[in-house]
């Protein structure tokens, strides 16, 4: 069973709680770009998934018909709950050297780069975390744990993970010191030196105080969201590339080959000594912070976020369809997928070009999806084409019809 698929309504009725919350109490946990950009890393994470879930499925797979030690049925309690205590721990150290190895880092980094924190900051997930994530629950399946059992208690993980993703529920008294709650997971998503790399858990916080990663949420200490090499973009394909890029231009640049191998995977953060001395890279001082923000006006902004809605449609159907795909049309789809949400990013930040990239997407609608409708993966009938051509019309007017603010957003 899908449970992240039948979880997504519940998703989207939450964040509209939340946000009547924030206008009830005087809060602004959200700014529009900021969760569009979250929600476009989700959709883009969500997509790629369906391509790349084959490395984990097919690793874990193997390793439990070849290495395991022991016969666990699925149809046993003890066995379900175990290994939904398992799963934490593997996914404690998954997570925890997800923040201590650059490689790692280069991966996860994506979902801390929001500098709010909110219930759309828990749909903002990497694309890439594929490339290493499966090692660390091999020890599972070496114990025996079945592939059902596996997958299904790494579904619940993650569905636990969505609520603590608020700023509105404070400590919980006794709950604190045995499960992940909002508190000590607002610590975690912290670029505060005290905060730093803390809180691992998905489900449980006995880890953290168990392995000496645990800090408390600190009154005196307001917690400022995100990283310390800021995005300053609301790209979801830059979200996602920028960390590595960054160690590959580390690695172009130093002179020793030890180093340019080694730097991926060393503590994160750390850089070549003559890498660092001739690019230094500066630390924002928190005490000046100031949030990444680019000016849009309010219809610009509407004509973002209804835009965007149809990727989420378009993602929520990928969900439920896409396991019975081909390989071809899933290659399609997440192109024009991906193609679609730069162009959204590029939009938000009122690029010079961005609508002429609107406009070009528009057209590059059409034979995107006559190509899917080839592959048999999204029914197109006579009603489903007059509908895109609406879409198409409208939406090509209102981008005509709406005035260009100027904004100086230094280009990449």
């Amino acid at each position: 069973m899908n449970y992240v698929l039948f979880a997504v309504p519940f998703f989207f009725l939450l964040i509209g709680i939340e946000l009547i919350a924030d206008r009830w109490r005087g809060m602004s946990s959200y700014r529009t770009a900021d969760a569009l950009n979250s929600l476009s890393a989700g959709v883009l994470s969500t997509t790629s998934g369906l391509l790349t879930k084959a490395v984990g499925l097919l690793t874990y797979t193997l390793a439990w018909q070849h290495l395991a030690l022991l016969e666990l049925s699925a149809s046993s309690l003890w066995v379900w709950l175990a290994a939904f205590v398992f799963y934490d721990v593997c996914y404690y150290w998954n997570h925890r050297l997800g923040h201590e190895r650059n490689v790692l880092w280069a991966a996860h980094s994506v979902h801390h780069q929001s500098e709010e924190y909110n219930l759309s900051t828990a749909l903002r997930q990497t694309s890439t975390g594929f490339l290493f994530g499966w090692i660390f629950y091999l020890p599972m399946a070496v114990a025996g744990v079945p592939p059902l059992v596996f997958f299904s208690v790494g579904a619940m993980n993650l569905l636990y993970q969505f609520w603590v993703h608020t700023r509105h529920v404070p400590k919980l008294g006794w709950f604190e010191w045995v499960f992940i709650t909002p508190s000590n997971h607002r610590v975690h998503h912290a670029q505060n030196p005290v905060y730093m790399d803390r809180n691992y858990g998905g489900v449980f916080i006995l880890w953290d105080r168990l392995f000496g990663s645990f800090q408390e949420e600190l009154d005196e200490e307001p917690v400022i969201f995100g990283v310390t090499t800021p995005l300053a973009s609301w790209n979801p394909l830059w979200a996602n590339l920028q960390f590595y890029v960054q160690l590959w231009r580390d690695a172009v640049r130093a002179e020793s080959w030890w180093d340019k191998l080694r730097i991926w995977f060393m503590r994160t953060g750390w850089r070549p000594a003559d890498v660092a001395a001739r690019y230094p890279q500066a630390k924002p001082d928190l005490s000046r912070f100031v949030k990444f923000e680019v000016p849009l006006g309010r219809a610009q902004t509407w004509y973002a976020g209804v835009q965007f809605a149809g990727y989420v449609v378009a993602g929520t159907w990928l969900l439920g369809t896409g396991e019975q795909a081909s390989l071809v049309s899933l290659c399609l789809a997440w192109g024009w997928m991906a193609f679609g949400l730069y162009a959204i990013g590029a939009w938000l930040e009122n690029r010079p070009w961005a609508r002429a990239l609107e406009l070009a997407r528009l057209v590059l609608n059409w034979p995107a999806f006559w190509a899917l409708a080839a592959q048999g993966l999204l029914p197109m009938d006579a009603l489903g084409w007059g509908l895109l051509a609406l879409y198409s019309l409208v939406s090509g007017m209102a981008l005509l019809g709406l005035p260009r603010r100027e904004t100086a957003l230094a280009l990449r």
